[in-house]
This record gives C-alpha cells, sequence and structure tokens, in this order.
C-alpha cells in the first residue's frame, strides 16, 4: 500500500459520498421488455446510448441491453462510438451507428474499428471512399436523409445519387438507410409526412436496386404514437431510461426510472424568525424552525433555475427547497417538527422522489436533460 508522509493511503478514499446517481439495471431490463413487448417483433430495436447512456454510464447499460438481446447501438460521434467498442462491454457481434456527420479525419476510425458511418453529402462519400480504397477495406455507411428535422442528413432528392455512388463502390456497404422525427409524440400530422417522404425513397431505392436495406425511422415518440414508422428497426432512447418523451403519447406504457438522484443531509441549524437563507436573500423565514443543508448543487446538476420552486424527499416526507440553489449545496425547510438528522438521505429525483420529468417541468425542459445533466462527480451507483 502506498503512503504519503503522513501515514495515509493515497488509495482510500471516504465511504460515504455526497452525492449518488443509482441506477437500476433492473428497471432498464423491465423498460426493454416492455418496448419489446410493444413492438412485438415487427422490428429490431437499436438501443440509444449516445451522452453515456442519458448520463447512467454507456458500458453497464450497453450490458444489460446486450443481455436483453439488442444487437445494435446509436451513439452521436465516433468517440463515442469507440468509447463504446473498445469499452468491453459489447461481448455479441454487435453494430454501433454514430449519427454524426464525421470529420474528414474521423473516417479512417470508422474503417479501423469497424463503426457504422452516417453518410449525408457526397463530399463525405467520396472522402470515404479513397481512404477506404486507399486501405483496401470496405467501410459500412448509413445514410441519413433530412424528411423535415432539418438538422443533418441529405435531401430526398439527392438521396438516390448518394445510394447509387455508395451501391458502385467495392469500398462502400450500405447498411442502412435512415431519418429522424421532428413532432413524433403525437399521431398524424408531420410526422406522416415525413414518414411518407421517408418511405417513396426506400421504396424507389429497392426497386432500383432490387435488394432491401435496413431502413429505421421510428424514436421514442413514434414507437408509442406511429405504428407505421417501425419499419425495420426502431430506435428508443428516453423510454429505456423509464420517461415518455410527451405527457400527451396516445400509448403509455409502465416504465419506471432507471436514475435516482440522492445527496446527505450534512448539516441542520435551527433559525429564527426574520433569518434569510442563500444568495441574494430570496427567502426569509416566517417563523423560527430548522433548516437542512443537503451536499448538492448545480455543480452536481441540480440546476439553479430550481431555487425555491422544487421540494426534496427525506425519511419519506417532502420538504420545500429554500434560497438560491448554490454550486455545491442547497437547503431546505424543516418546519417547525422533523426527525431529519445529519447524514439522512435527502432523494432529488427518481423512483422514491420527484421524477426527472417533474424536475424538468419546474426549469421549463425536459427529463432528457435533466438526466444528462447529473455530472461526472456524482458517483453512479449501480444495483
Amino acid at each position: 500500500m502506498n503512503e504519503n508522509k503522513a501515514g495515509f493511503s493515497t488509495r482510500e478514499i471516504p465511504a460515504d459520498n455526497m452525492t449518488e446517481a443509482l441506477v437500476s439495471l433492473e428497471h432498464l431490463a423491465w423498460n426493454t421488455r416492455l418496448i419489446r413487448e410493444r413492438i412485438n417483433g415487427k422490428a429490431r430495436i437499436m438501443g440509444i446510448v449516445k451522452a453515456n447512456g442519458y448520463g447512467h454510464n454507456v458500458h453497464k447499460v450497453a450490458g444489460v441491453l446486450e443481455a436483453s438481446g439488442v444487437r445494435d447501438f446509436g451513439v452521436a460521434n465516433i468517440h463515442e462510438a469507440l468509447e463504446l467498442k473498445t469499452g468491453g462491454a459489447l461481448k455479441k457481434l454487435s453494430t454501433i451507428l454514430a449519427f454524426s456527420s464525421p470529420m474528414p479525419s474521423h473516417i479512417e476510425f470508422f474503417l479501423k474499428y469497424g463503426i457504422d458511418m452516417t453518410v449525408c453529402d457526397s463530399e463525405t462519400l467520396h472522402i470515404a471512399t479513397e481512404i477506404a480504397s486507399a486501405h483496401n477495406k470496405t467501410l459500412a455507411v448509413q445514410v441519413k436523409v433530412d424528411t423535415g428535422m432539418g438538422r443533418l442528413g441529405t435531401t430526398p432528392a439527392m438521396a438516390m445519387e448518394l445510394l447509387r455512388e455508395i451501391d458502385q463502390s467495392p469500398f462502400l456497404k450500405l447498411t442502412g438507410i435512415y431519418t429522424h422525427f421532428a413532432e413524433s409524440a403525437t399521431s398524424g400530422g408531420f410526422t406522416h409526412q415525413q414518414l411518407a417522404a421517408f418511405k417513396t425513397l426506400t421504396a424507389e431505392y429497392e426497386h432500383a436496386s432490387a435488394r432491401t436495406v435496413c431502413k429505421h425511422a421510428a424514436n421514442s415518440g413514434a414507437i408509442l404514437s406511429a405504428e407505421e414508422s417501425w419499419l425495420d428497426m426502431v430506435r428508443p432512447g428516453i423510454l429505456l431510461y423509464g420517461y415518455h418523451p410527451a405527457k400527451n403519447t396516445p400509448c403509455r406504457l409502465d416504465v419506471k426510472p432507471v436514475m435516482q438522484f440522492e445527496s446527505k443531509v450534512i448539516f441542520i441549524k435551527p433559525v429564527t424568525t426574520g433569518t434569510t437563507v442563500s444568495y441574494n436573500r430570496t427567502w426569509t423565514a416566517p417563523e423560527a424552525r430548522s433548516i437542512a443543508t443537503i451536499a448538492a448543487g448545480y455543480a452536481d446538476g441540480y440546476s439553479r433555475a430550481l431555487s425555491g420552486l422544487a421540494t426534496v424527499m427525506i425519511n419519506g416526507k417532502s420538504y420545500p427547497q429554500i434560497g438560491t440553489v448554490t454550486m455545491d449545496q442547497i437547503m431546505v425547510d424543516l418546519g417547525t417538527k422533523h426527525d431529519v438528522k445529519k447524514g439522512d438521505k435527502a432523494i432529488l429525483f427518481g423512483w422514491e422522489g420527484p421524477s426527472a420529468e417533474d424536475i424538468a417541468d419546474i426549469t421549463g425542459t425536459i427529463s432528457y436533460e435533466t438526466l444528462c445533466s447529473v455530472s461526472s462527480r456524482v458517483k453512479r451507483i449501480f444495483l
């Protein structure tokens, strides 16, 4: 054991974490099973594990999904793809698709590590062909079609030319064609327009090429609202992690939150009438009472926009958060009578407290951002 001059081990750390994010792998498996039952064998599942598995830990999430039969994974870019590919979580033969349009310097890594590359334009396609040819290897590509999201992808009109070029190259292999919906949580409307444009394109391509290719479009919203969009593969994201993409989806699944964000009560003090709390003195005690300080703040992912608006669950009771959320701590009003002690668990959101959706509603955002905002200094504990 290494020791410093004071006689302490340099490897030791305290057993009690200030903040923790409990990650229920059982809930993740449950949610995956519900999604599989929903699609009822009509399509295969691509697990969306970008942004470090929505902040839950990509390796743990991918391992559970693989054990649940998932063999396709979606990430944001080549860096995330390499992290997943080389991290050791995947034991089966799986496909990893990076959604971002790559920089030229990235293409060689797709080729070397067998990652599916997204193609959105002819310039990227030509560079990819040159690099694959120089290495005398085949590069797997998927064409992204922009049917109305307005973010990434070639237009349907230009897509056929890209697809022809891919088919004509001995160094490129087309493994999929996909699009992304802009407003899929409700049925009808613009989603159907996008889907119609996508289906027209893919039907034309498959007829002209006399081959079929994997077609995918459905995200979590479309899984719930647009069965006709499931095609060959669906891409659940937020549903895997226990939340619906919107409150008005026509179908609701009994998904369970996968993350619970917890901290600890580190200080309790009595205050007198008129005592103010935190920066800018935004809260004033209406009478004598007790205030608890909790070891989590906006640096941990508890948004400053929650200041004075949220509640925290301690010992099964909900307490209002008071004053301005600070970088490392928040305060809660324990009232005049309480049983809270220093060291007690404080649930900021999760399956035993407010949900990530509840927190998101307060701050005017979505559960996706709430989950992804839980910072890296928060210890992940896997259940």
